[in-house]
């Protein structure tokens, strides 16, 4: 059984890897979020998920989060009108990835406080640890 500092230190930091693969999956999909196909009919960039999962870890006694997955979201694609496109079918639709700009950035934003929340988590665990280390040499 580990001590309760320690424990905190490795649930945040479990969080803090988790909150970072999100926030990269976030950031892909916004980068691509107008990324079509090359040629007439290829389909354009799909969003990736991210799915976690809470796993038990015996030497901390506790929960620690992970990622599970990163899968593809199945939405269907817009189209948009665009006959001089490279990728405009016959037509003149071109297919338009499946990603919402406001919901990613909504999710980056979450994304965002998650992180920070664990860091602060870790800090004051790491503050603690410090001030324990003082009364010792005391």
């Amino acid at each position: 059984m580990s001590d309760p500092l320690s424990a905190t230190l490795q649930i945040s930091g479990a969080g803090l890897r988790a909150q970072s693969e999100r926030l990269r999956v976030v950031s892909e999909n916004l980068a691509n979020a107008r990324s079509t196909g090359e040629a007439a009919g290829d389909d354009p960039y799909r969003r990736k998920t991210i799915t976690f999962e809470s796993e038990f870890n015996r030497a901390v006694q506790a929960n620690l989060v992970s990622v599970k997955d990163i899968g593809k979201d199945k939405a269907e694609f817009a189209v948009e009108y665009d006959p001089g496109h490279p990728a405009a079918d016959e037509n003149g639709y071109v297919k338009m990835p499946n990603v919402n700009t406001l919901l990613e950035l909504a999710d980056m934003r979450e994304t965002n406080r998650s992180y920070e929340a664990n860091l602060k988590v870790m800090t004051q665990a790491r503050e603690m640890v410090m001030r324990n280390i003082d009364l010792l040499r005391n």
